[in-house]
């Protein structure tokens, strides 16, 4: 993980049903606009965490988020750690292309997260779950 310092969760949300996407979406807004971010930066981060929490909802069954503000240097920004005790993700390379899927989406879930946010990281290992950490900077 990059340096920076990360404060502790403003919020943990339960991911298990698609009704706690809502929920989500609504908390990552809250903590943007808190942080200072433009509509266009609100959409972005909303967007790639709303997805990254679907995956959960699809592939894991359940799992969490941590919505947490983040400094490094003079820079502000937002992060959302996303983690879940699912099957995990066997070929992380393939996962991440643009148009792969496992089920029955479009594959753009997680390369779409990724370009629409700053920073992305990924690690998975199969039976054990995945993490997800998207950061978004002022």
């Amino acid at each position: 993980m990059a340096p920076g310092k990360i404060s502790p969760p403003v919020e943990r949300l339960r991911i298990e049903t698609s009704d706690d996407l809502v929920g989500l979406r609504r908390s990552v807004r809250d903590a943007a606009i808190a942080t200072g971010f433009g509509a266009t930066d609100q959409v972005r981060l909303v967007t790639a965490a709303s997805e990254l929490a679907r995956n959960i909802v699809l592939y894991a069954g359940s799992g969490f988020a941590d919505i947490s503000p983040v400094s490094r240097q003079e820079r502000r920004g937002l992060r959302v750690r996303f983690e879940d005790q699912g099957q995990g993700i066997g070929d992380l390379d393939l996962a991440m292309k643009d148009g792969y899927t496992s089920g029955c989406g479009l594959g753009k879930g997680l390369p779409g997260a990724r370009r629409l946010v700053d920073e992305f990281e990924i690690s998975s290992e199969v039976g054990r779950g995945t993490v997800v950490t998207i950061t978004k900077w002022l």
